[in-house]
């Protein structure tokens, strides 16, 4: 069987952290400084958070089912591959 591994570099990590925080933080400044009452302000800054909270959370949703169908696959090669060992002998 043949695993790929790709990993990220550092670089490229920082990066993602570094935009997710840059546009979460300008986000919140241009909702902070809207000259609007306060509890719409607070209303928009609770559909900020939930929206990044569930993008996160179906991020790492997907790709949990994406390595569980790995491991199914990974299983299932194992299975034919013993069957086929088995018929050979």
């Amino acid at each position: 069987m043949n695993a790929n591994t790709n990993s990220h570099s550092g670089a490229w990590v920082s990066f993602t952290y570094a935009n997710m925080l840059g546009s979460l933080a300008l986000t919140m400044g241009g909702i902070f400084f809207l000259p609007i009452d306060l509890w719409i302000k607070g209303y928009l800054f609770m559909g900020v958070t939930m929206l990044v909270s569930s993008t996160v959370i179906v991020t790492k949703t997907m790709r949990d089912v994406q390595e569980s169908g790995r491991l199914v696959n990974k299983l299932e090669e194992a299975r034919t591959e013993k069957l086929l060992a088995s018929i050979k002998d």
